[in-house]
């Protein structure tokens, strides 16, 4: 019960800054709006724990994942910028400070 056992040590959560292609943002975000069709409510954050959680640990597959990344063509995920057929989803915006 993996999900169990993460969701335990909510306490222990990291933050940490992404930089990476526009392209790939948007990515993650047809990844959230598709897990959202599925049924799933769900946000970037849990998403990319998700596949992080999923992910190999194999030296040569880590490699293979890295070479096959490293050699998309510029438009390789052009296609998702036209993606109706998801729905919008809406982040949640800043919080409120409650008054106490």
């Amino acid at each position: 019960m993996l999900a169990v056992a993460l969701e335990a040590e909510v306490d222990t959560c990291r933050t940490t800054s992404v930089q990476w292609p526009e392209d790939i943002d948007r990515r993650l975000n047809i990844l959230v709006r598709a897990a959202t069709t599925a049924g799933e409510r769900t946000s970037r954050a849990e998403l990319l724990a998700a596949l992080i959680a999923a992910a190999d640990t194999q030296p040569e597959q880590l490699a293979l994942l890295l070479y096959r990344y490293r050699r998309l063509p510029k438009t390789a995920l052009a296609d998702d910028e036209s993606r109706e057929d998801l729905p919008q989803v809406r982040s949640p915006g800043p919080r409120r400070a409650s008054s106490a």
